[in-house]
């Protein structure tokens, strides 16, 4: 780092409520080091004060700042926005995040510096951001053949279809059955949250007598399937036993997006 300089006297007006502390903070020169909730950063007199906010009133005599016995300023604040809060004070410019929520979360740490400029460029992201907010899928359910077809003839990717239906049992159901029916939709649905730009999924919850049935479609036609159920023989009676093969399932998934129009 280079040699500090003294700091300016018009940066370091003493109001006699924090002599102490800018005492300090003159004997480190123009450099200051910041402490803002456990993220170190060393920073300039000359760009805490560069914009009207409440760094420049810490930092110019008019409100008290603490410091640690090394001579840290502490904030008590987010230090994970704080770097962007100082690349925003050093050249009037900001990266801005895609995210909604770490969005929001820099408008807040903006806001309490009382840096409205800031403030008002995040907002305008943020509007933007709402206006071009979509789901990031959307399932169709189908209750029969007309619709299924029509799915996957018109579809430019590759269709996932999961068949479920309890009441189609005629026996009693295992005892694990309940808890992988309800794990083979949990799948479903976090693969069409994950893979809804690439695949196109739907839902069949009437069938013609399956319970639980994975259906693989590429280029307007069936390639495979991942069948769930059995039946099982106890001692005077059948069951029907729901699996939950995931490895085969997501196997299945893999080789179907083979069939990606490129």
């Amino acid at each position: 780092m280079a040699d500090c300089v003294p700091v300016e006297a018009e940066h370091m007006k003493e109001t006699g409520e924090s002599k102490e502390v800018f005492q300090t903070l003159k004997s480190q020169g123009k450099y200051v080091k910041l402490n803002v909730g456990g993220t170190l950063h060393y920073t300039t007199i000359g760009t805490l004060t560069k914009q009207d906010s409440m760094l420049r009133a810490m930092f110019s005599g008019r409100l008290e700042v603490e410091t640690d016995d090394e001579g840290w300023v502490l904030i008590d604040r987010c230090g994970k926005c704080f770097g962007t809060i100082l690349n925003y004070l050093r050249d009037g410019s900001v990266t801005i995040p895609e995210s909604r929520k770490e969005c929001q979360e820099l408008i807040a740490e903006a806001k309490y510096y009382l840096i409205d400029s800031l403030v008002q460029i995040l907002e305008r992201k943020l509007s933007k951001l709402d206006e071009e907010y979509h789901p990031l899928c959307q399932v169709p359910v189908i209750t029969g053949l007309d619709e299924e077809h029509q799915i996957v003839s018109t579809s430019l990717k590759p269709v996932i279809k999961l068949l479920y239906n309890r009441g189609n049992n005629k026996y009693s159901y295992t005892n694990n059955s309940d808890d992988n029916l309800l794990k083979n939709i949990e799948l479903f649905d976090k693969l069409s949250v994950r893979l809804g730009s690439r695949i196109n999924f739907m839902k069949d919850i009437v069938g013609r007598g399956e319970i639980c049935c994975w259906a693989f479609y590429g280029h307007g036609k069936k390639v495979s399937e991942v069948c769930c159920e059995s039946i099982v023989y106890a001692t005077d009676r059948k069951h029907t036993k729901i699996e939950f093969p995931e490895a085969k399932i997501l196997d299945e998934t893999l080789n179907i997006m083979l069939y990606e129009k490129r």
